[in-house]
């Protein structure tokens, strides 16, 4: 397993962009000048304002100077099939859950007590979560994100923790095995990350890094200590053995 420096301890706009197969839509992935990132449908000018639309509909909305728009680039993001009266998913299993993790950080030298650190941090367990900023699924995967790692559904258990074990990889390679870093980017964006030189001043990422390295060493120290009373059984069966 491969080891992991540490620092002491993506408050991303993005709308509600649901992910799922089908064919693709065109949108935007934009980054602003403060480091930050967005996945905007569409736009429209306003004034001297930008309106970046964060769904088809456009109601919901970030409105920004045109300098504040540092760059964008075209992304396809897959369009929902709804199939009338689908049964809904059945709860996803902490024993496949473990299977998942486990697969996945073997896959990428990782260990899945850290990826089940960010799980839990990210969504709770929940594979269906969304949250406020639109990220989605277990390991909670923007809508950019999942397409660069080739996610079709990011509501798909595997496919989420295979893409955002697969990214939190990426930006451990980045920062050269530097967990906070690493982390602080997963959440914030390498942008962010690369502007600071190090964890951005937000409060949402900087308590983020602390609680994820706060789960991470308690589930080590929990393994720990499970594997040192299991020795410390064996050795007394084989004193009392007669």
């Amino acid at each position: 397993m491969r080891q992991l420096s540490s620092l002491p301890g993506w408050a991303v706009l993005v709308g509600a962009l649901t992910l799922g197969s089908g064919l693709a839509r065109a949108a935007e992935h934009i980054t602003l000048a403060n480091g930050f990132d967005l996945t905007c449908d569409h736009r429209e000018t306003v004034g001297d304002r930008v309106r970046l639309y964060l769904s088809a509909s456009n109601t919901d909305f970030v409105e920004v100077n045109p300098t504040d728009i540092s760059a964008s680039e075209h992304v396809d993001l897959p369009v929902v099939n709804e199939t009338a009266g689908a049964a809904p998913a059945a709860p996803l299993k902490t024993i496949d859950l473990k299977e998942m993790l486990s697969a996945a950080g073997e896959a990428h030298d990782l260990d899945s007590d850290l990826l089940a650190a960010v799980v839990r941090q990210e969504s709770g367990g929940n594979v269906h979560a969304v949250s406020r900023t639109g990220a989605r699924g277990l390991m909670q995967l923007m809508p950019g994100t999942a397409a660069q790692m080739g996610v079709n559904d990011a509501f798909a258990p595997r496919e989420n923790v295979n893409g955002g074990t697969a990214y939190l990889d990426a930006m451990l390679r980045r920062y050269h095995d530097n967990l906070a870093l690493a982390l602080a980017a997963y959440n914030a964006g390498p942008a962010a990350v690369d502007r600071w030189h190090g964890i951005p001043p937000y409060r949402e990422t900087r308590a983020y890094v602390a609680r994820v390295i706060h789960e991470f060493n308690r589930r080590v120290d929990a393994r720990r200590r499970q594997l040192a009373s299991a020795k410390t059984a064996a050795a007394v069966a084989v004193v009392e053995r007669p």
